[in-house]
């Protein structure tokens, strides 16, 4: 037989069509089956012996029989091309169907704001495919973690990865309890901020100001009030600002049905901080899976509903 290094070389498709002359019974038939002319289907079995230093087929006028080396070549060769065939079926099947399992970067309070009877719908509606969700608000390495899809708010910079913007951003605004604001007032300027609890947002990178925007485009930096609860979710803000701890500064789409319901109260809202919008980020744009594009739609379409306006979609 030839050296590693020979047998390394071989054309996977001479394999194949080999196996498929063996099935046939002769060139004829192989070379019908696979539309290709018989002296083609001929030569290129003869180049494979060649390849391999061996001869794999006895010709006579009337059948073709294996050697000992060919018949020990298709057995260890039939198996592994039936295999190589049935993935390519599975794949050519699967790019009309969302399959495979999509891996999903999130904000580690994603399933506080994204409920899961959304993932038990998609997945009952797509029964090929299998979601893994990775929480975490730190960033992730989309090639390193295998991740298939990110959603990111706030400024992606230059990742190097493939960007599209879901929707931009919105204004996050003051809010708090109905019964916050009987016990303690209702602040009319910016400074009676002073005299009430804030709920603090605690994660890395806040600064301990709110940084809002007023009517007429000027900026005030405001520092927060002084609070006995931190968090370092928006979530757990939310919860803590309709729980009655406090003024909370959060993004609009989050405050907005508990607003609806009468839960929390704009407070101030002529003045409101820039919002940090979403992103996703995927590796590579090209052949994107249909699951992972499946994915993206559902994503785009619920939190455009949470976000309250058509524009909001993608």
């Amino acid at each position: 037989m030839a050296t590693d290094a020979t047998t390394a070389a071989l054309d996977l498709n001479d394999i194949a069509l080999f196996v498929q002359v063996v099935r046939s019974g002769s060139f004829a038939e192989a070379a019908r089956r696979l539309g290709q002319p018989p002296n083609t289907v001929s030569r290129r079995v003869q180049q494979l012996e060649a390849q391999l230093g061996t001869r794999l087929l006895q010709r006579s006028t009337r059948k073709l029989t294996l050697t000992s080396a060919g018949e020990a070549f298709h057995e260890r060769c039939a198996g592994a091309v039936d295999g190589l065939q049935e993935a390519g079926q599975e794949l050519r099947l699967g790019s009309d169907e969302p399959t495979g399992c999509v891996r999903v970067a999130v904000p580690a309070d994603f399933f506080d704001f994204f409920p899961m009877e959304w993932i038990a719908g998609f997945l009952a509606a797509h029964p090929r495919v299998r979601l893994d969700f990775v929480l975490s608000d730190a960033r992730s390495d989309l090639i390193a973690e295998r991740i298939d899809v990110a959603f990111r708010g706030g400024e992606v910079g230059d990742s190097g990865y493939v960007g599209r913007q879901l929707f931009g951003a919105r204004g996050d605004g003051l809010v708090a309890s109905p019964a916050y604001l009987a016990a303690r007032g209702v602040p009319a300027t910016l400074a009676d901020l002073a005299g009430h609890d804030a709920v603090v947002a605690s994660h890395a990178g806040s600064s301990g100001t709110w940084r809002l925007v007023g009517p007429d485009g000027s900026v005030h930096e405001v520092p927060q009030a002084t609070g006995r609860f931190g968090a370092n979710t928006a979530q757990a803000l939310r919860r803590a600002a309709v729980a009655g701890l406090g003024i909370a500064l959060l993004p609009a789409g989050m405050s907005r049905l508990d607003v609806q319901a009468g839960l929390l109260v704009p407070v101030l809202p002529q003045y409101q901080r820039k919002g940090q919008g979403l992103t996703v980020l995927y590796p590579s744009r090209r052949h994107l899976p249909l699951a992972v594009s499946a994915f993206i739609a559902l994503v785009v379409d619920k939190l455009g509903e949470l976000e309250g306006t058509p524009e909001g979609r993608c």
